[in-house]
C-alpha cells in the first residue's frame, strides 16, 4: 500500500472537523500526503493528529510542507514558533469567538496548534464552520452582507493583553497595523464557498453604516457562531496538533482552567500561487472597493 492510501480522515462532527490516521507528521511528506492533507483540510475545514510528540523544528517543518511561515504582530520574538503559555487566561483574548489576525491586510492562512502541557482538566479549543454559519442566514440578509465590509482593528486585542501583563506598545502596534477593510462575505480561493467573515476580537463596524445600523446588525452576525451545529470541540492531549484553516473558520479557547496550559503554535500564509492571502468577496471584490464613507450613509 502506497503511503498515501494510509492517510484517513475521521469525521469529528457532520459539519466540521476530523481526526488524521496514517501519517507521522514529524517526518517529511512527499507530494502526494501533502496533497492529501491539503484537501483533508478544505474538506473538514480543520484536523486533528493524535500522538505525535515531536520537536519545534519538527512542527515548523510540518507547517512549511503547506506554506510560507507568518509571524504573529503579537509576538515580537520573531520566532517561528509562539508559545502560549497560560495559568490565568480568562479575559485574554482567545475567549471568544474570532478568527486570527483579520486587523492584517493579509491575514494568515491557517495555524498549526500543538498541546505540550496541559492542565488536569479543562482547556479545550472549538471551532466553527462559518461556511454553514453564512448559509444558515437568512436570504435577505446573505445578501446584504454580499454587498457590506467591516473593519478590522487591532486595538482590541491588545489592549486585552496588555490588559492581562502583556508587555506590548499599543501605539507602536497600531501604526505599524492601522484599520484594515476586508467584505463581509469571504469567497474561499480554493473552494469556491461564501463564509461570513466577521468577529467580535476584530471588526469595530460596518462600513458604511449608521451608528444604529451596525448596533443592529453587527451583533446578530457575530453571534451567529454561536450555534452548536456549526462547531467542533476538541479535548486535547499532549502531543495532539491542531490544524485549521483561518478563512472559513473561526476558533474558541475555553478559558476553564487555573493549572499550566502550554501550547506551540506555527502560523502560515498560503503558498502565493494559490492564495495571495487578500480577503475576498463575492465578484472577488476586496477592501478597496468599499465604498467611500461621503457616498455611504453617516456613520452616527
Amino acid at each position: 500500500m502506497e503511503a498515501q492510501d494510509m492517510i484517513e480522515f475521521h469525521p469529528v462532527t457532520r459539519n466540521i472537523g476530523a481526526e488524521v490516521t496514517g501519517v507521522d507528521i514529524g517526518k517529511p511528506l512527499d507530494e502526494e500526503q501533502v496533497r492529501t492533507i491539503r484537501q483533508g483540510l478544505l474538506d473538514h475545514q480543520v484536523l486533528f493528529f493524535r500522538d505525535q510528540h515531536i520537536t519545534d523544528e519538527q512542527h515548523v517543518a510540518f507547517a512549511k510542507q503547506f506554506g510560507t511561515l507568518n509571524l504573529p504582530p503579537m509576538d515580537p520574538s520573531g520566532n517561528a514558533v509562539h508559545v502560549l503559555d497560560q495559568t490565568d487566561p480568562k479575559g485574554e483574548g482567545g475567549d471568544q469567538w474570532h478568527s486570527d489576525n483579520t486587523f492584517m491586510k493579509t491575514p494568515p492562512m491557517g495555524s498549526l496548534l500543538r498541546a505540550v502541557i496541559l492542565p488536569d482538566v479543562g482547556g479545550d479549543t472549538l471551532w466553527a464552520n462559518m461556511y454553514l454559519v453564512y448559509e444558515s442566514l437568512a436570504p435577505w440578509l446573505r445578501r446584504l452582507c454580499d454587498e457590506l465590509y467591516a473593519e478590522h482593528d487591532l486595538t482590541m486585542s491588545v489592549t486585552k493583553a496588555i490588559e492581562k501583563g502583556h508587555r506590548l506598545d499599543l501605539r507602536e502596534m497600531q501604526e505599524k497595523n492601522p484599520p484594515v477593510i476586508h467584505p463581509v462575505v469571504r469567497v474561499h480561493p480554493e473552494t469556491g464557498r461564501k463564509a461570513l467573515f466577521v468577529n467580535r476580537s476584530s471588526v469595530t463596524r460596518l462600513v458604511g453604516l449608521s451608528r444604529r445600523e451596525n448596533e443592529q446588525i453587527l451583533p446578530l452576525l457575530f453571534d451567529a457562531v454561536r450555534d452548536p451545529q456549526f462547531q467542533v470541540r476538541l479535548r486535547w492531549r499532549v502531543g495532539t496538533l491542531a490544524f485549521w484553516d483561518n478563512r472559513p473558520t473561526q476558533h474558541y479557547a475555553v478559558a476553564d482552567y487555573n493549572q499550566r496550559r502550554k501550547m506551540h503554535r506555527v502560523t502560515i500564509n498560503a503558498p502565493a500561487e494559490i492564495d495571495d492571502g487578500v480577503p475576498k468577496g463575492p465578484g472577488g471584490v476586496t477592501g478597496a472597493d468599499a465604498p467611500a464613507e461621503s457616498a455611504a450613509a453617516r456613520y452616527l
